[in-house]
């Protein structure tokens, strides 16, 4: 028996048609805040709205986003929520702010009086420093973030998973969800450490997406490589599993929108068909509070 919960039903079962995308991005060239995706990026370096997005996920029965950050820019954090103020279907924004600046708490405090603000993500997976995130300069911004109730999204590598975990004993409070998967080495190394290191910070608390995983796949791999990863996810985080496409990232796997929606609802419907109300909705309508307040940080299990 698969290491899955108990009790599951074999086979695929219906899903809801109120799907929750928990991770989305837009962006547009013309913006003067705007540096990635660069022409080098390919079928990414052209302007993705929002309209765009619903035209594809609105097919498919999602009713609704979360909006990520895509630029380390102020200015593209006033635009998402100018974005998000005039579109229905965008239920949460998650922003950039500079952590470390002085004006961080201000900022903070500002950004929670937004209706559709949920959270903050600084671009951990790129930053020289391994260790940012523990440093002391950040701990008025992090206050801010634990004493308005918002959450932070971890950008990371597997590289940064021991970090993530001093983090949170740190942070308990901090509602915390990781993204991607922290992006696993999908040739398969490293495996172990990345499931016991996930494990650890499952039993901290910790929330995942179950996002941009198609991109980590190596050039020419099938997508049943994605299969013992998204496993090990389901089994490790069972109310705290976020279904999110990233799109449009997700079509540098040459990958449609349907197809990754898709992929995820048969993989969920084989492993684990009595999840999917959590992983395509309520998970993510409880993190981030879409329909109120928001769930309490998960139980330390230390």
């Amino acid at each position: 028996m698969s290491a899955i919960a108990h009790g599951e039903i074999p086979g695929s079962v219906p899903i809801r048609r109120d799907i929750v995308d928990a991770h989305q991005h837009v962006w547009s060239l013309s913006n003067p805040f705007h540096h990635w995706p660069g022409a080098g990026q390919g079928t990414l370096y052209r302007d993705y709205g929002v309209q765009d997005w619903a035209s594809v996920a609105e097919p498919s029965g999602v009713t609704c986003s979360v909006l990520v950050q895509a630029q380390e820019d102020w200015r593209e954090t006033l635009w998402l929520l100018s974005l998000a103020a005039h579109t229905p279907t965008i239920a949460g924004v998650v922003v950039w702010v500079d952590l470390a600046d002085a004006e961080a708490p201000a900022r903070i405090a500002w950004l929670a009086a937004q209706p559709k603000l949920k959270g903050v993500r600084p671009m951990l997976q790129d930053m020289a420093d391994e260790d940012w995130l523990l440093s002391s300069d950040l701990r008025p911004a992090l206050n801010a973030l634990c004493g308005h109730g918002l959450r932070l999204d971890a950008l990371i590598r597997p590289r940064h998973l021991d970090m993530l975990q001093r983090f949170r004993r740190e942070w308990p409070t901090l509602s915390l969800v990781i993204d991607h998967g922290a992006k696993p080495d999908m040739t398969g190394s490293g495996f172990a450490f990345w499931r016991d290191a996930m494990a650890r910070l499952s039993d901290l608390g910790v929330a995942c997406k179950l996002s941009g995983l198609h991109t980590e796949l190596p050039p020419g791999s099938d997508d049943s490589r994605l299969t013992p990863f998204i496993e090990t996810l389901l089994t490790l985080f069972p109310d705290r599993l976020l279904w999110g496409s990233d799109w449009p990232v997700c079509l540098l796997a040459g990958k449609t929108y349907g197809e990754i929606l898709a992929h995820a609802r048969a993989i969920v419907g084989r492993l684990a068909p009595v999840r999917a109300g959590s992983l395509f909705s309520g998970a993510a309508r409880r993190f981030y509070g879409l329909d109120g307040p928001g769930i309490l940080p998960g139980l330390i299990r230390m």
